[in-house]
């Protein structure tokens, strides 16, 4: 199996094969637009617009799992998102990327690049002390964690690197413009 091999619901029901990124750099994240972690939409915008004719695709998958943080339609999401950061990439049918309900395709990106945790400083130290209290096993699985957890997908559909919400979005670019 491959990233290619799997598909998402686009926001009118339709489905969008990941073939049709063949040859492309992918990074697929799932977002939130009511969530500390939103304005890495304005980052996520910048790379798109620097990158996406050198091959970036951007595969955004609203959730509504952590919180309640992606309250509203499908269209009511992606008017915030072209309203508020102007984004320029599409995003997809509001989708869980956890649980018996979770997308195939998030499924098997957590089984190619599991949790290696927050990294350092306090957006860090705040995630983990905030999932102790919902899941005391967090870092033994892995599951999404929280919003704007990013996978890179490299030209050849491999699943290269996992970003998790408190990553540096430098350093996420800095992952995609070595894959490009």
């Amino acid at each position: 199996m491959s990233v290619y091999d799997y598909s998402v619901t686009k926001r009118n029901g339709e489905e969008l094969s990941m073939k049709e990124f063949e040859g492309k750099v992918i990074v697929i994240v799932n977002t939130a637009t009511g969530c500390g972690f939103t304005p890495q939409y304005e980052q996520l915008e910048e790379m798109y617009k620097n990158y996406h004719e050198a091959g970036l695709e951007i595969i955004d998958v609203p959730c509504n799992q952590f919180a309640g943080q992606t309250p509203g339609t499908d269209e009511e999401v992606h008017q915030f998102c072209t309203l508020k950061y102007k984004t320029e990439f599409d995003q997809m049918k509001k989708s869980d990327v956890n649980g018996e309900n979770a997308l195939p395709l998030f499924t098997y990106l957590k089984s190619q690049k599991g949790f290696e945790g927050f990294g350092k400083g306090e957006k860090a130290l705040a995630m983990s002390a905030m999932l102790k209290k919902i899941d005391k096993d967090y870092k033994n699985n892995p599951d999404i964690k929280w919003n704007f957890t990013k996978f890179v997908v490299d030209r050849k559909g491999n699943v290269v690197k996992r970003f998790e919400p408190t990553a540096s979005m430098d350093d996420l670019s800095d992952c995609v413009k070595s894959l490009l």
